[in-house]
């Protein structure tokens, strides 16, 4: 089995402050969310509906797309009540949410959705987007001994198997030709990775922007560094709970949702100078200057017609995990709702689609 050790939970309390709130409403049946048994029963084969009922209201765990759609004057057009916009990010942070029944639709990379198939929660992807690009890059401890990837070996690294950040990290031990045997995998959700690192209790670990920036202006004076990886996270995706797949209202109002999500990223994209003061300056307290500098990298959206390659991508993912002795063996179509593959694409620009 792959050396792996667990470091205290840090408390970080918003965010626990936030999930504890989710997880005690769902117990004493407030939150209205997913599992309404009496108003599910659509089944997995019928059709999309394509109305939207006046009282359908879902719970969206989308922080970047409630900014960008506030930004944008498109939050007031949704053709549904969204009930709230919990600002949790972290893949095991949302299954825990879909298995409250307090969450309806996530944003997450490819992997948190596998990480959910191998436990059985029963959740399903319905939006796809792809980059091609790496988002996340190593994060040094102060004063470690790590000058590049090469430095691997050895070294305690953060490691979330539930996460993007863990799938970048297993690709790139098998780029380097190293086992997860070969490193110390120090077992932390990657919200516990910032404070880690400043106590120099794991040598590196995954960070993506604008977290990165933050991190290496506080702690680069003292001998942290970013070093460049070339695993790309290359899915970007929306995500709900089956019980909220089986509710046609909800199904009606998820439809709905996703050309808003998709033409939002269009509009982050074209609207650079907008996108910077609404989501890097005013939302996450970077400078206009990092904003700028962190857009100028990123990818310019894609929203794929057909999802073969999505699936064939999580399938590989998948089996890197199982090859790890991390999660038992899933079957990677079983991850989509392949209803609705082709809405997110056919609402942006041809130029946006794969």
């Amino acid at each position: 089995m792959p050396a792996r050790r667990s470091l205290p939970e840090n408390p970080v309390l918003h965010r626990r402050t936030l999930l504890a709130g989710l997880l005690g409403a769902a117990a004493t049946g407030l939150t209205g969310c997913a599992g309404d048994a009496a108003r599910a029963g659509l089944d997995a084969a019928a059709p999309l509906p394509s109305t939207v009922p006046p009282d359908a209201e879902l719970v969206i765990a989308i922080h970047a797309t409630h900014v960008a759609l506030r930004a944008s004057g498109q939050l007031g057009k949704l053709p549904f009540r969204v009930r709230d916009w919990p600002n949790l990010t972290a893949g095991p942070d949302v299954i825990q949410g879909f298995r409250a029944r307090s969450i309806d639709l996530a944003s997450n990379a490819g992997i948190p959705p596998i990480q959910a198939r191998a436990i059985d929660v029963d959740a399903r992807i319905v939006a796809v987007q792809t980059k091609k690009t790496p988002i996340y890059q190593f994060a040094t401890a102060p004063g470690a001994p790590i000058a590049g990837l090469g430095d691997l070996r050895g070294k305690k690294i953060g490691f979330s198997q539930g996460q993007a950040q863990g799938l970048v990290v297993l690709r790139t031990l098998k780029e380097q030709g190293l086992t997860p045997k070969d490193v110390q995998l120090v077992t932390l959700s990657s919200t516990k990775f910032l404070v880690a690192l400043q106590s120099r209790q794991i040598d590196v670990a995954p960070l993506g922007e604008p977290t990165l920036t933050k991190y290496i202006k506080e702690y680069g004076r003292d001998g942290a560094r970013a070093i460049p990886m070339n695993a790309v996270d290359y899915l970007t995706i929306l995500w709900a709970p089956g019980e909220v797949l089986a509710d046609a209202d909800k199904v009606a109002a998820v439809r709905a949702f996703i050309p808003y999500w998709a033409q939002s990223k269009v509009w982050s994209h074209e609207h650079k100078a907008e996108w910077i003061d609404a989501y890097y300056v005013k939302d996450q307290g970077v400078t206009k200057a990092d904003g700028e500098r962190i857009l100028a990298v990123e990818d310019q959206p894609r929203f794929p017609r057909n999802w073969d390659k999505a699936q064939a991508w999580q399938q590989e993912s998948a089996d890197l995990l199982v090859a790890g002795g991390f999660i038992k063996p899933i079957q990677a179509a079983d991850l989509f709702d392949r209803r609705f593959e082709t809405i997110a694409a056919d609402a942006v620009p041809a130029a946006y689609r794969e």
